[in-house]
């Protein structure tokens, strides 16, 4: 087995990988998967982020983010480069599945209510600072309760803009089931949201 990959490939890369990179990717260059990571990490990070850390596994997130990009070049020669699925849906589907896939291992007794993403910029009142917290912690309460298949298509949708068609292909099940586990992850968003207020 080869030495993990470096996770923290330096300077900034283009948004999109051209197919002659994704090619080399696929016969092993390493210079290529440092590109592929460097490209796709901020978005793998977020996603596991999100699905991990209201979930109380703010500190696996590294070793799951490590481990979705070993199965990504582990399955990357099956991908077909102009084939109908986007190389970085096809690398957000991989994430997810490794982030469910560590949801399901072991569920701590009871979820922290940790904030996932408020940042609040400086300067604002305190009494508005106290509200976007209030509001990012039933946020982050109300995803962590879910179970990590309606958690993954909430933050697949809410966090990294993918359609319902994409979600599908992503959690490999039926646009119903999209549709009805973003209904519930809303239902319960909806509920902790009118708690606060």
């Amino acid at each position: 087995m080869t030495a993990p990959l470096s996770l923290s490939a330096p300077g900034s890369v283009s948004r999109d990988v051209d197919v002659g990179t994704v090619v080399a990717a696929q016969r092993g260059e390493r210079w290529a998967w440092r590109v592929v990571v460097g490209v796709h990490q901020r978005r793998v990070h977020a996603l596991v982020w999100r699905m991990l850390a209201s979930g109380g596994r703010r500190h696996l997130v590294e070793d799951v983010v490590q481990d979705a990009f070993l199965r990504v070049f582990s399955a990357l020669p099956r991908f077909v480069p102009d084939g109908t699925a986007r190389l970085s849906t096809w690398i957000l589907s991989i994430a997810t599945r490794a982030a469910i896939d560590e949801l399901r291992r072991r569920r701590p007794p009871q979820a922290p209510l940790e904030v996932v993403a408020n940042e609040v910029h400086g300067g604002e009142r305190p009494d508005v600072r106290s509200e976007h917290a209030s509001t990012g912690r039933a946020i982050a309460r109300a995803v962590g309760m879910q179970s990590p298949e309606v958690r993954a298509a909430f933050v697949l949708r809410a966090y990294h803009d993918l359609d319902y068609a994409q979600i599908a292909q992503a959690l490999d099940v039926g646009m119903g089931t999209v549709k009805s586990r973003l209904w519930r992850a809303r239902t319960a968003l909806a509920q902790h949201l009118t708690e606060v207020r």
